[in-house]
């Protein structure tokens, strides 16, 4: 019989597999990167004019501004009107309660700079997101707007380094893939908070004069603040993963970007509590998933022909049973349970030989048979 080396054959297979998954995911990343998060990051589709009258279709804060323009006169104005009755009636009880004088003493200032505020957050906002729109072409500008094109970031090399790599490979695209929706969220949540924001800011602007509801002012606008300048940053790592030596180099750039609202909420507003993915449990996830994907799949494919041999004496049964365990485990796990399975198949085997070779009670052939002692 011609000796097949099934070590070599199995290894074969799973670097043909394991680059066939990679080959797919790659498939799948570039038109999502390319023909989704790309037309997204675009500056026209970041910093819309606020104040257009409708003409484009994807102009998303065309509606916000007329919408807040429709509260302020319907909401804002005649709460207006209602606060300030208020403000009277306490001034003229003032010399009654002593201890509320110092309050209300700057309360006056403070609502009458609310009410101008709460009437100009349309134009104030605009003039932000103009600053903002303004740096943002300087900053994706660089290099040509090489970005703009999945390939210069990962390559033509994906390919080749999942044949070399096998399991590691595909981990690595999974958490691409993983990184690549996240930006894509992430860009869309914050362009739909912006417009949320423009609706509510003429309210929680109101609502700054009285001192235990004025955080609520103040973290809305340092909000607004942050998600206005949010592009500038998450495209620096973008930038720099144009030509990106290695994937694993590209993996932390791409959890960098996703990681961005963490460096520009530095004003105080927590990002990731209003829905922005991490950067460390994206790339985490995507991580693990990759991990658990990997052997469940070599197992699941494998599985038919393992127990096929499975019957086919001790080295059939190692292999079905190491296809099995690694299965049942996480990459980093299955890899040493394998092994134990086929030594454990090992030794089962050795000791029922050597048990075998034991049960013989004659002496071996060719030996003399030991006599007692005595006179002949």
């Amino acid at each position: 019989m011609l000796g097949v080396d099934l070590g070599g054959l199995i290894r074969t297979i799973l670097f043909l597999l394991f680059a066939t998954l990679t080959a797919v995911l790659a498939a799948v990343i570039g038109p999502t990167y390319d023909n989704l998060l790309v037309p997204e990051l675009r500056p026209e589709a970041l910093y819309p004019g606020i104040g257009a009258a409708g003409a484009d279709p994807g102009n998303f804060l065309a509606p916000a501004a007329h919408f807040s323009t429709y509260l302020l006169a319907n909401v804002v104005d005649p709460a207006i009107t209602l606060v300030g009755l208020g403000i009277a009636l306490a001034y003229l009880s003032k010399a009654l309660v002593v201890r509320w004088s110092a309050a209300l003493d700057g309360l006056l200032p403070r609502l009458i700079l609310a009410v101008i505020g709460a009437n100009f957050t349309v134009p104030i906002a605009g003039a932000i997101l103009g600053v903002a729109g303004g740096l943002y072409p300087v900053v994706a500008g660089w290099d040509g707007g090489a970005w703009q094109q999945w390939v210069h970031l990962a390559g033509w090399g994906e390919l080749s380094y999942s044949w070399d790599n096998g399991a590691l490979a595909f981990v690595l695209a999974l958490v691409e893939f993983a990184a690549v929706f996240a930006l894509l969220l992430a860009v869309g949540l914050r362009d739909a908070l912006l417009a949320v924001l423009i609706v509510v800011l003429p309210i929680l602007t109101l609502l700054w004069p009285f001192r235990p509801l004025s955080p609520l002012a103040r973290r809305a606008w340092f909000l607004f603040g942050e998600l206005a300048f949010l592009p500038c940053v998450l495209i620096i790592p973008l930038e720099l993963a144009v030509n990106s030596p290695t994937p694993i180099l590209l993996v932390g750039y791409l959890g960098a970007a996703v990681g961005s609202p963490y460096l520009v909420s530095l004003a105080g507003t927590h990002l990731v509590a209003f829905g922005f993915p991490s950067g460390g449990a994206t790339v985490q996830s995507g991580a693990q998933r990759g991990l658990a994907v990997a052997p469940q799949g070599a197992s699941t494919s494998f599985g038919p022909a393992m127990e096929a041999v499975r019957s086919r004496g001790a080295t059939g049964r190692a292999a079905w049973g190491a296809t099995r365990v690694a299965g049942s485990a996480a990459a980093p796990a299955a890899a040493p349970l394998a092994v134990a399975e086929v030594l454990g198949h090992a030794g089962l085997h050795l000791a029922r030989h050597l048990r075998g070779s034991s049960t013989t009670t004659g002496p071996p052939s060719g030996w003399r048979p030991i006599r007692g002692g005595g006179a002949g």
